[in-house]
């Protein structure tokens, strides 16, 4: 009869560990503007990557209660699948971004990659949690470590973005002959008279200042300014075809201040849009860099 009641309990403990670990994979998956994971098969396949990871989190618990430490091995091998799944994102955005107008980077792509293997760790965290305090507790309590979970999960969801390291002005494009400026940081040369001309019919100007020493190192970072060309692009188009590198969107920096010059060719000329594109752009977790933090860094005591 105990025997009974300890697997009746188990098996609800699985399922309550199931129920939330899925839940929390599906309130992570979001295609948004970047179009991607691609609707619906890109959608489907991290779905069905989501159940798994659920799966394996919530059978682990009730065979470690009951000293079956085989679900160990089991959840390394969880762990090499999961990072065979950030190689298949790394090698498919790859070869798309061979298409793009604009680049994403390979920094922008290690970072996509990056983040679908470390959800699906959230996945089993989530649906361990869960189904942990129910095998210990009731399944009201496994619910309430479940929610928990989900709201541990939702917080790692997403990182910083460019609001929290840079102020985002406007700024004019103006040419100088033919030489291409935002503000005062020189962008690059425009040789032919009509690419000077759509250009200052179309083109808008941003900046972005860096709050502090660290900020200006990251924007410094040639991955974050693709990331940032890239999104800009990707949410108001771009003013160009293949063929054109006049026409490319560009980021300068100026050297002595740190500010990061942003100019864009969108399709619908509107420089408050670009500017509020430019805030959600997510800081590169492979752009930052501390320097204050270091022994040597420029506000350290000798």
């Amino acid at each position: 009869m105990i025997a009974h009641m300890l697997s009746q309990k188990e098996t609800v403990a699985v399922f309550v560990g199931l129920f939330f670990g899925i839940a929390s994979r599906l309130y992570l998956l979001r295609t948004d503007y970047r179009q991607y994971p691609t609707y619906p098969h890109g959608k489907i396949i991290h779905v069905s990557l989501g159940v798994i990871a659920a799966g394996l989190g919530a059978v682990a618990v009730p065979a470690l209660l009951d000293k079956n430490y085989t679900a160990v091995t089991f959840l390394t091998v969880a762990a090499q699948q999961f990072r065979d799944v950030r190689n298949m994102e790394r090698q498919s955005l790859m070869q798309v971004d061979q298409m793009e107008l604009v680049p994403r980077g390979v920094s922008y792509i290690e970072g996509i990659a990056m983040v679908f293997e470390g959800r699906n760790y959230l996945v089993i965290f989530t649906s361990m949690m869960a189904s942990l305090f129910t095998l210990l507790f009731a399944w009201y309590w496994g619910a309430a470590a479940g929610l928990a979970a989900v709201g541990v999960s939702i917080y790692f969801k997403t990182g910083k973005n460019m609001t929290h390291i840079a102020d985002i002005r406007i700024s004019e494009v103006r040419l100088d002959g033919p030489n291409l400026y935002v503000g005062d940081i020189y962008i690059m040369n425009v040789g032919l008279e009509s690419d000077r001309e759509l250009i200052a019919r179309q083109g808008v100007g941003l900046l972005a200042v860096p709050k502090n020493p660290d900020a200006r190192v990251t924007l410094a970072n040639l991955g974050q300014r693709q990331a940032i060309l890239h999104d800009i692009s990707t949410v108001l188009g771009v003013y160009r075809d293949t063929g054109e590198p006049a026409l490319m969107p560009m980021a300068k920096l100026h050297l002595d201040s740190g500010t990061l010059g942003i100019f864009v060719l969108p399709q619908v000329k509107d420089a408050q849009k670009a500017a509020a594109a430019l805030k959600r752009v997510p800081v590169l977790e492979s752009a930052i860099r501390m320097p204050t933090e270091s022994a040597a860094g420029p506000h350290k005591e000798a």
